[in-house]
């Protein structure tokens, strides 16, 4: 499979501070991460022989004191391939889809952490 990618893109990310007394009254929120990906037609990047796909992460991982969550996305061009349905994508193929915006969330989560903490950042381990 040969991917072009597009640069990832930040849609929204947060970073907050748990907060143990709303907690205790409105629950725990649990770590979720969500990946979706969604064929897109006509593009002007992408010919009939090729594949549009737009990933989109959505993520919400609660940590010992702090909470990140928000939403990432990145457009791919499958080269040389049409891809008519979602499900015709391997797990491999997605997996090689959704890196970099795994990538991007790690990267974000140790900046953001290392500078609000001014301490050596958080690294997450996917």
């Amino acid at each position: 499979m040969k991917i072009e990618r597009e640069k990832e893109f930040v849609h929204q990310f947060h970073y907050d501070a748990r907060n143990l007394e709303w907690e205790t009254e409105n629950g725990t929120p649990e770590t979720n991460l969500n990946v979706q990906f969604q064929l897109v037609d006509n593009l002007e990047n992408a010919s009939e022989a090729d594949t549009a796909i737009n990933g989109l992460l959505t993520f919400m991982i609660v940590l010992e004191n702090l909470v990140i969550s928000g939403s990432l996305s990145q457009m791919n061009y499958i080269r040389g391939q049409v891809i008519e349905d979602r499900n015709e994508l391997t797990q491999d193929d997605m997996q090689m889809l959704a890196a970099p915006l795994f990538d991007l969330l790690k990267r974000l989560t140790y900046e953001v952490t290392e500078i609000a903490l001014d301490e050596p950042g958080v690294n997450l381990e996917f």
